[in-house]
């Protein structure tokens, strides 16, 4: 049940999964654009929405609205508050100025929630375990190998054996053999790929921490040591992932830094190092 502190857009995107295929088109018109929902009487959004005008009623009191009056109350008091969410799922009929709108809208927008639910103190404590790793294997399927690709590109300059594999057979060995002290950073959108379920159930049994990036109560979710629960409203059924992959990579952003930052000044002097090295593989800059 939602309470008075509970930012109303955000609650209806996190209840997008489980909602009809009715009230989804309900919900998408409002994400698209709140201010004109404020605005809208319910034959108009109801149109828009190409749903009756019950079913918007219906979905005004899933989110403790009497009805749609007192709905777009609470949406108008949502928006007042400063914060906003932009739901903006691509659609076939979209042109690609419309579609190239859309994705940067959708992204900053949910960037700016999960960096507000991102709780402080759980990015201290990956970080604490992955500085204390003897070594790390970053895992990811499909979409999400080009993410984990990307960390084992970040972080293996800081003196840690890691490695990234996103193939399944190699992931699976690699778990058989683990051994406490090793940590297993697993990635995954949806969290239901059956293969890096079996493969953190495996690396945890060999004593081994496992780490998710992943969204929340999923499969994956329940077998993690630590979880960095990351809930994105996005259909992957039509399109490619697209606004979870950016916000995968800015959390592996940031607990790069933080391990940076945790080894202090005299680690600049090694990442300096390893900067300096690309020099020569480089074209003068025209910059005065």
């Amino acid at each position: 049940m939602a309470s008075a502190n509970d930012n109303l857009l955000t609650l209806i995107a996190d209840a997008m999964p489980g909602l009809s295929k009715s009230e989804k088109k309900v919900a998408s018109a409002i994400l698209a654009d709140p201010e004109a929902a404020t605005r809208s009487s319910i034959a108009v959004l109801a149109s828009i929405a190409q749903v009756s005008e019950p079913t918007v009623n219906r979905f005004c009191k899933k989110f403790n609205a009497t009805g749609f009056p007192d709905f777009k109350l609470n949406l108008a008091h949502c928006l007042a508050s400063g914060i906003r969410y932009v739901s903006q799922n691509v659609e076939a009929r979209d042109s690609v100025e419309t579609s190239t709108s859309k994705i940067f809208n959708s992204t900053i927008s949910t960037l700016s929630l999960v960096r507000d639910k991102l709780p402080p103190d759980l990015i201290v404590q990956v970080v604490d375990q992955l500085i204390q790793a003897r070594r790390i294997h970053f895992f990811g399927l499909g979409a999400s190998s080009s993410v984990a690709k990307d960390a084992e590109h970040k972080f293996f300059r800081f003196n840690l054996p890691v490695s990234f594999h996103e193939d399944v057979l190699m992931q699976r060995m690699l778990a058989a053999s683990a051994a406490p002290g090793d940590v297993f950073f697993i990635i995954s959108y949806t969290g239901r790929t059956m293969e890096l379920v079996e493969v953190a159930e495996l690396a945890k049994a060999n004593g081994a921490a496992v780490i998710g990036l992943t969204a929340p109560g999923s499969p994956l979710a329940k077998v993690c040591h630590l979880l960095i629960a990351v809930a994105v409203p996005e259909d992957t059924d039509e399109y490619m992932p697209m606004t979870s992959r950016i916000v995968h990579l800015v959390v592996l952003d940031a607990l790069a830094t933080g391990v940076t930052l945790r080894r202090g000044p005299k680690f600049q002097g090694h990442l300096k190092k390893i900067k300096d090295s690309l020099r020569a593989t480089r074209f003068p800059s025209d910059e005065a």
